[in-house]
């Protein structure tokens, strides 16, 4: 996935499914800023993995159970995010990107 920076993976949202070469945490990213939260939710809840974990964290602040949201941030190993949301999702998908 290096090949897309975040401004071309936002605007690839414009798209009616994510990158081929996007793994599931960053299509739950590409779903969610393309409003379908319980897709996104599919996505991120298919990968166990700690980056998994850290998106369904994100998703879970924005439905928002934050109790949800923080047993996710435990499962990641990462402490509680409380900046933006939208920063949070930049942050993340340039942290999927990067992969």
């Amino acid at each position: 996935m290096s090949t897309m920076d975040l401004t071309a993976f936002k605007a690839s949202t414009t798209s009616a499914e994510p990158p081929a070469s996007a793994g599931l945490p960053l299509q739950a990213l590409w779903w969610d800023a393309k409003g379908d939260w319980d897709k996104a939710h599919q996505c991120a809840q298919a990968d166990p993995g700690p980056l998994g974990s850290a998106v369904h964290a994100y998703l879970h602040r924005k439905e928002p159970d934050l109790a949800n949201a923080r047993y996710w941030y435990n499962r990641a190993g990462r402490t509680e995010v409380t900046i933006a949301l939208q920063a949070e999702w930049d942050m993340l998908a340039t942290e999927l990107l990067a992969l």
